[in-house]
């Protein structure tokens, strides 16, 4: 099981008590609102999503962390690796993502989430480049991104929602001139 600490949170697998909290996430229009077609998320989707995270883990050796705040245990949302499949002209590509509570923004905590699971994505599991894609308008997402180091590499739209896309990438190369 693999599991990553960062100062303020724990990265994790993922755990049934954390479907309530993910769906309360989920649930929020505001939260949801630059996710594919905005629409929320009930529970039984949240738990159908976070069973093709735990399967993305067992097939590819990397997945969607919970991220759990670790001086109170509480559920914030996920950040961590995914294959791009609803954008098939970036493949083979790696994403990494995020989505937290609204109670957790403006802290700092999705770059901090977001940071230890791009190091993972090139330290442990020896990615030669990933990937971001966020919805034109998303601009917290798109400074998260540069925060990380990545630079915008194309705008699209997407197909699965037909809403235009900024992809923003980061090389392996990239990424150790950038952390020395």
């Amino acid at each position: 099981m693999t599991t990553l600490e960062t100062p303020r949170l724990i990265l994790r697998r993922w755990r049934e008590e954390d479907v309530a909290p993910m769906t309360a996430v989920n649930a929020d229009p505001e939260v949801m609102r630059w996710i594919r077609d905005g629409g929320v998320r009930d529970e039984q989707q949240t738990r159908g999503g976070i069973q093709a995270w735990e399967s993305e883990w067992e097939s590819q050796g990397f997945g969607l962390f919970a991220v759990e705040i670790r001086s109170t245990g509480e559920l914030a949302g996920f950040t961590g690796l995914s294959v791009p499949h609803f954008l098939p002209e970036v493949l083979p590509a790696v994403e990494v993502g995020w989505r937290l509570g609204r109670s957790h923004w403006g802290q700092g905590l999705a770059t901090e989430a977001a940071r230890a699971a791009v190091r993972f994505g090139f330290e442990e599991r020896g990615l030669e480049r990933i990937v971001s894609i966020a919805q034109v308008g998303n601009d917290a997402s798109e400074r998260i991104m540069t925060k990380l180091g990545m630079r915008p590499a194309r705008e699209t739209v997407s197909p699965a929602h037909g809403r235009r896309v900024r992809v923003y990438e980061l090389s392996s190369d990239q990424y150790v001139t950038t952390t020395r």
